[in-house]
């Protein structure tokens, strides 16, 4: 999987202000070497971001990254906990015998 070009945020918003002015996307994509769905992408967001559109705002979607990342880091430490109170169950005899 391929993890999507970053831009920055003063190139997006340029490309958006040519948008908003008329140009064709088709036209500035071409013109920029970027992908017209990459385009349309950020329309999109930018539609959700100024209340335009129903959907998460670019601060709600990091703020829920945040979380989600929060919340694997807490399940992969229970599983590590729960696997240590196992094995501190688990009688152990060096000379390889168990008792009850």
């Amino acid at each position: 999987m391929s993890v999507p070009k970053r831009y920055p945020e003063e190139f997006r918003r340029k490309v958006l202000d040519l948008v908003a002015a008329g140009r064709p996307i088709a036209q500035i994509a071409a013109d920029l070497g970027i992908s017209d769905q990459t385009i349309y992408g950020w329309r999109k967001q930018e539609l959700i971001d100024t209340g335009q559109r129903p959907g998460l705002n670019r601060g709600e979607q990091a703020e829920l990254a945040a979380a989600n990342k929060r919340i694997r880091e807490l399940e992969t430490e229970v599983a590590i906990l729960k696997r240590a109170r196992e094995l501190l169950r688990e009688p152990h005899d060096p000379k390889g015998c168990t008792r009850p």
